[in-house]
C-alpha cells in the first residue's frame, strides 16, 4: 500500500490547478506596471496612469505589462503543469477583455 501511495502522489504535480495560473497570472502585470512606474515616472501611480489614459496609451501600457506573462506561461508548459498554464492564458485573455475596454472608453 505505501508503494501505492508513493506512485500516486509521485504523479499528481504540485501546484497544478486553474487558480495557480490565474492569479499569478493577474498579479505579473500589475507588478511590470508598478515596476515601470517606479522606473520611468515621479508622480504619484494614480496620475502615472491618468497620464497614460490621457494620451489614449493606457491599453498599449497594459498590453505591455502583459509580457512576462509569456514567461510564466512557458515555465509551466516546460514544467508540465498543464492546467497552471491553461490559468495564465485565462487571465491574458481577461487582460485582453480589458484592453478592449480601455480602447473603446
Amino acid at each position: 500500500p505505501w508503494s501505492l501511495y508513493k506512485k500516486i502522489r509521485m504523479s499528481t504535480k504540485k501546484f497544478d490547478t486553474l487558480l495557480t495560473g490565474l492569479v499569478p497570472g493577474l498579479v505579473l502585470p500589475f507588478l511590470t506596471l508598478l515596476l515601470i512606474w517606479v522606473i520611468k515616472s515621479d508622480r504619484g501611480f494614480g496620475d502615472f496612469l491618468a497620464h497614460f489614459q490621457q494620451m489614449n496609451m493606457l491599453s498599449k501600457m497594459v498590453s505591455l505589462a502583459a509580457i512576462p506573462n509569456l514567461l510564466l506561461f512557458f515555465l509551466f508548459i516546460w514544467t508540465n503543469r498543464n492546467f497552471a498554464a491553461r490559468g495564465v492564458i485565462f487571465a491574458t485573455f481577461l487582460l485582453a477583455f480589458i484592453m478592449v475596454i480601455l480602447k473603446t472608453v
